[in-house]
């Protein structure tokens, strides 16, 4: 089979019965084909409607299949990152992951993860002596997570004055990090 796309977006192997993403790909654009993607973009965006009809054909047009809705709803998406000029991951993933999967999700540590398995922060089912994780649970903590930081980011932003003494400044921060520790350990004690 000769291979014309241009871009790849995710290679799956199989391993056993299930598939796996290990060989997930990268892609960035340069400029020019920003354009014909925002061309993409603004064709589903004029043409779609409550529920966009989008058809996938071979170039001789024999043969095409419809695209589902979820599918066209991603496709969407994708478009309008790329059109932005951000680069797109797309991973498959299980609906319950292992210790490890989360771990990387999260990108902390496997330790850490287990850490705030064990302090309930994410909940988890056990199968004999394996924890496993619903996707749904991590991405909600990580969510909750990306909110906290940006919370404790607003808190220690300081209007500061370039004129005002540095001890002033210095105090200004040293109770922007006190309420942020108050924060961190009211969450802890919940």
């Amino acid at each position: 089979m000769q291979k014309t796309q241009k871009y790849a977006i995710i290679a799956l192997e199989r391993k056993g019965m299930a598939m796996s993403a290990d060989n997930l790909g990268t892609i960035s654009f340069e400029p020019g084909p920003r354009e014909q993607i925002g061309r993409v973009h603004d064709f589903m965006a004029a043409h779609g409607s409550a529920r966009p009809r989008f058809v996938l054909s071979e170039p001789s047009g024999d043969a095409s299949v419809e695209l589902p809705e979820e599918v066209s709803q991603l496709l969407a998406q994708v478009t309008a990152a790329m059109r932005d000029g951000l680069v797109i991951t797309i991973a498959p993933r299980a609906r319950t992951l292992t210790t490890t999967q989360a771990a990387d999700l999260l990108g902390v540590s496997r330790p850490t993860l287990i850490k705030f398995l064990d302090e309930g922060r994410i909940s988890f089912t056990k199968v004999n002596s394996h924890r496993r994780i619903s996707l749904h649970d991590v991405l909600e903590f990580q969510k909750m997570r990306h909110e906290e930081q940006y919370a404790a980011l607003e808190v220690m932003r300081i209007d500061g004055d370039d004129d005002a003494p540095i001890d002033e400044l210095l105090a200004d921060l040293r109770e922007a990090r006190r309420i942020v520790g108050e924060q961190r350990r009211a969450r802890a004690a919940l």
